[in-house]
């Protein structure tokens, strides 16, 4: 399991602003075969010493307040990890633009769907399933909305 995969998802996120993001990333040196340390500018007034290790992520270290003598993966580590393998922030946006494709047809499938259930009925069922509807939502909604 890599770095990536170690972070939670507003880790990674946030890792990729600060990667995208001019100024974030003030030093990244290769120090052995897997492992890189660097700078990067937090909102702290003072950098973040980080350590990354691609083969063993949970030996990454950084001084941040949520990382530091904790064996998680935090938003430094993941701009640090970008800046070393740019390849996966574009995966990151390529998976992420996947993603939000697949879920506009499901939407647009369940749309349809709805309009074609809908189109089945009858006008007197049409109305016994909107009193249904209706009913279900939470009554400040329902009222809300008349």
């Amino acid at each position: 399991m890599g770095l990536y995969e170690c972070a939670s998802s507003k880790s990674v996120w946030r890792g990729y602003y600060y990667y995208e993001e001019k100024g974030h990333i003030l030093s990244c040196d290769k120090i052995g075969e897997y492992i890189y340390k660097g700078e990067v500018q937090g909102t702290a007034s003072d950098p973040y010493k980080v350590i990354i290790d691609i083969r063993h992520p949970r030996k990454s270290t950084c001084n941040c307040p949520f990382a530091d003598g904790r064996r998680v993966v935090c938003k430094h580590m993941m701009a640090l990890y970008f800046t070393v393998y740019p390849s996966e922030a574009d995966r990151l946006l390529k998976e992420q633009e996947e993603y939000e494709l697949e879920e506009e047809l499901r939407e647009q499938e369940k749309y349809e769907h709805i309009k074609e259930y809908v189109y089945s009925l009858s006008k007197a069922e049409l109305r016994i399933e909107l009193i249904d509807a209706l009913s279900e939502l939470e009554a400040e909604e329902r009222y809300d909305r008349w």
